[in-house]
């Protein structure tokens, strides 16, 4: 196709998009109760549990929405009202789609908490948002007690038991105040749900941030909604015609079977508000896998489920395409769609996904306050491997400077999101704010645009190019460095797993490239000193890349350290060269 043409086709779908927002609306309701009510209720398939130690075992929507209204009357009893915040400290399983749409219903808030949060982390989130309740497995019970005599606001425990259909003894169950299944099984299979409005808060997540504690973003209902057209797109249409626009009352059922499956973890912005919540939207069943990650469960799981369309961050995929270079010669796939967040894709994983698992990669961009608002779709758009794409139709996104200007073509500056759509129209994505930070929430904005803390440039064809987070740039002898092109770079080596690129403070050039790299265990085992790989992967990245971009120190580890959501934590790394630094005496004594 031309790119005269493409660009039509991409403002044909662009501009042809109005929001249709209405003004009572709830998550709980659309991506539920409507399927659980449909003739076919009892038999249209929601979660499918699965993980170690787990029977496997189907869940039908019919079967969702009973048990949500159980949980919701059980909660009711304990004196949860419209606007409570419910902390669900729970994994990807079957209770915890139930814990959401039970929440959801009420007019709660629900509050999705990791399980591998320790004390302090979740002690800081409980008592900043004063949750009053806490559902949890055992995942969570030792860490939750532990903290439960310094949050005053938290009344209750909720323990979910050990079997895939949250029966009664066992481990939280029996550590915490409340059995789940005890006090569920005790309520009637009815409930009223709360009428909400579209703005009224629907989700309260933490943000990992990179300075300070953790700041509370506050989605509302109508969140979903905007959430839509990146989902649809990012999934190439998840089956379906592109006729989106707000919310449907009736959907058809897909041209082919359709499965989701993503590794995300339901208590951040990409399992939730990416996976699960819009794969019940559209009424299609989800994987539950309640297990770690690894290369080969990943497989595992997208030949037994035939899974079609799934959410894979790019350091699932590096693992996965270094563990196994042909994977069809092993399992059976049935890939539709992959879309991709989290960091920047790379053309060696881009390439990787095409040639190996038959889809072009979508990748995608976005954070919590806003979700994801930027990225490709194969079928309107054709990615260019390494880009971020394009603003998702409804999303008016810009790349601006300092003032709030748009910066030219092939200009770096920051991403950003205007409240209102190339109609004018209100864009219902936007997060209500930070929770107890109204100064936080007015930084966030420079006029009407958004900030995401994220450097881009865009081309003359409109797509977007990461450039790294703003406090991830650095300067070296005078050039600005982005350690996403370093990385990418070095992860196209045989024997590199993963790499992470960070300023090394240097008293003559300010700072030089170093890379953090985690090798293949093949690489690992023969690895020796390391002088001679060091060396080789240098001249690999000397061949490739500007001279002056190529790490002139590399340090091997077993592991990089991460966020919760997958994310590269590069600023722990740049810490602990700047504490070298000053032992050194390089920089000065903090």
């Amino acid at each position: 196709m031309a790119r005269s043409q493409e660009r039509d086709m991409y403002e044909s779908v662009y501009r042809s998009l109005r929001w249709s927002v209405p003004a009572r609306f709830n998550i709980a309701e659309v991506c539920s109760r409507r399927w659980a009510q449909a003739p076919n209720g009892a038999r249209r398939l929601a979660v499918l549990a699965d993980g170690a130690g787990v029977q496997p075992r189907a869940h039908s929507y019919a079967e969702l929405q009973e048990d949500a209204n159980r949980l919701s009357n059980a909660l009711a009893q304990l004196g949860v009202q419209p606007g409570d915040r419910v902390a669900i400290v729970l994994p990807q399983r079957f209770e915890t789609a139930v814990a959401h749409i039970a929440v959801l219903q009420m007019g709660a808030v629900a509050m999705p908490l990791s399980t591998l949060f320790g004390p302090d982390a979740l002690e800081f989130r409980l008592n900043d948002s004063a949750a009053a309740v806490a559902i949890c497995d055992d995942a969570a019970i030792a860490s939750i007690q532990s903290v439960r005599g310094h949050c005053e606001a938290l009344h209750h425990v909720i323990g979910v038991g050990r079997s895939a259909s949250g029966d009664a003894g066992g481990g939280a169950a029996a550590l915490a105040d409340l059995d789940y299944a005890a006090i569920t099984r005790a309520q009637p299979a009815r409930y009223l749900p709360v009428p909400t409005a579209a703005d009224d808060a629907a989700v309260l997540i933490y943000t990992s941030g990179t300075t300070g504690d953790p700041k509370g973003a506050l989605i509302p209902h109508r969140a979903l909604i905007g959430n839509l057209t990146g989902f649809i797109c990012s999934q190439n249409w998840f089956g379906f015609d592109p006729q989106v626009s707000g919310p449907l009352p009736d959907l058809p059922e897909p041209r082919t079977p359709s499965v989701f499956w993503s590794p995300a973890d339901w208590s951040w912005t990409g399992g939730l508000m990416d996976a699960l919540l819009p794969s019940l939207y559209f009424g299609r069943p989800i994987v539950a896998w309640n297990g770690r990650f690894s290369a080969q469960t990943a497989f595992e799981l997208l030949h037994k489920y035939e899974v079609t369309h799934t959410f894979l961050f790019p350091t699932a995929l590096k693992a996965m395409m270094k563990a196994y270079p042909q994977p069809g010669k092993l399992f059976k796939l049935k890939l539709q769609a992959i879309m991709s967040a989290g960091e920047a894709v790379g053309d060696a994983v881009f390439h990787y996904c095409e040639q190996q698992l038959g889809v072009t990669v979508n990748e995608m961009f976005g954070q919590t306050e806003v979700n994801y608002i930027v990225g490709n779709c194969a079928l309107f758009w054709p990615p260019k491997a390494g880009s971020m794409g394009k603003g998702y139709p409804g999303h008016r996104v810009a790349v601006i400077d300092g003032a709030g200007r748009e910066c030219p073509v092939d200009t770096v500056g920051e991403v950003a999101i205007h409240r209102r759509d190339v109609h004018g129209d209100a864009d219902p994505i936007f997060f209500l704010g930070y929770w107890k930070n109204d100064a936080g929430t007015r930084a966030k904005y420079t006029g009407e645009w958004c900030r995401t803390g994220d450097l881009a440039t865009r081309d003359a064809d409109g797509y977007l190019w990461y450039q790294g987070r703003a406090d991830d740039m650095f300067k070296s002898a005078g050039y600005r460095i982005g350690p996403g092109e370093i990385e990418n770079c070095l992860v196209k080596h045989p024997a590199v797993a993963n790499a992470a690129v960070v300023p090394k403070p240097d008293a003559e050039r300010g700072a030089l490239v170093k890379a953090y790299v985690v090798l293949t265990p093949e690489a690992r085992a023969r690895l020796g000193d390391g002088a001679t790989l060091a060396a080789d992967l240098q001249r690999h990245v000397k061949g490739q890349l500007a001279p002056y971009e190529y790490p002139k120190e590399i340090e091997f580890i077993d592991a990089l350290p991460m966020t919760t959501s997958g994310k590269v934590q590069r600023r722990v790394l740049r810490l602990q060269e700047e504490e070298r630094a000053r032992r050194a005496g390089i920089l000065p004594a903090a």
